[in-house]
């Protein structure tokens, strides 16, 4: 017998990932719980019988449509919807704080990462959503992708690539809102949260606003369970107050 109703959550591996998939297993809204990401099967969970299921995908178009077919064979009820898919900084990359700082090459690997892989996931998941019950789509966004709030400058492809992914997924609702009329989609900004992506940054943030994991998935997934089914996209951070574009 399939789940009656199943989490997804791609990216599972990271942060915000690993702190959702825990927050899920205990959520009594989902029956079953799909992590995705670029790691093996952990060790302590190839044994295991349990509710959920590991996807291995190194985030490539053909490694997307193979992830979305193994998923089709495991539900057919998707509730729940979190891509956690995003870089700021890596050996390679870092936020440039002048114009002089931009490069092709970090330019191209913020928007595959930011913007056009979660583009990919929503083109090969809107027909394994559309349904009879409620399926929340959760995206991460970024406050920092606001073009009304941009006030300091700097951080070009970062910026740049939240803003071209609020747009696309702006574009990909009123789609959904035609082809998958029980989809919501949310573009969500989760805070500063404690994770290594803004760990060298963490000196400037006030010890109020950085938040763990555990207390950003705590709150996402109250959002999420309490969203009302109305064919727009929400712009919205963790205390689920809206943002500008």
């Amino acid at each position: 017998m399939m789940p009656k109703s199943t989490a997804i959550i791609i990216g599972a591996s990271g942060g915000l990932g690993s702190a959702l998939y825990k927050r899920w297993q205990q959520d009594n809204k989902v029956d079953h719980v799909i992590a995705i990401s670029r790691h093996a099967v952990p060790d302590d969970e190839k044994n295991r019988e349990s509710s959920t299921h590991f996807i291995q995908c190194d985030y490539t178009e053909s490694s997307i449509v193979k992830a979305c077919e193994k998923i089709k064979m495991l539900t057919d009820s998707i509730s729940r919807v979190c891509i956690c898919n995003g870089i700021l900084h890596n050996e390679h990359v870092w936020p440039e704080k002048r114009i002089e700082d931009v490069t092709l090459s970090a330019l191209q690997e913020v928007f595959t990462i930011n913007s056009i892989v979660p583009m990919l996931w929503l083109k090969a998941l809107v027909t394994l959503v559309k349904g009879q019950s409620d399926c929340v789509i959760s995206v991460f966004s970024a406050r920092i992708g606001s073009i009304d709030d941009n006030r300091s400058g700097g951080w070009y492809s970062y910026r740049a690539s939240k803003a071209a992914l609020n747009m696309l997924l702006k574009t990909a609702a009123i789609e959904y809102a035609r082809r998958a009329k029980n989809v919501k989609l949310i573009a969500f900004h989760p805070g500063t949260t404690d994770t290594v992506l803004s760990e060298p940054f963490q000196r400037s943030v006030k010890p109020d606003n950085l938040f763990t994991a555990e207390f950003v998935a705590e709150h996402l997934v109250n959002i999420m369970n309490n969203q009302t089914v109305d064919g727009e996209l929400s712009f919205i951070d963790w205390e689920n107050k809206a943002i500008a574009w």
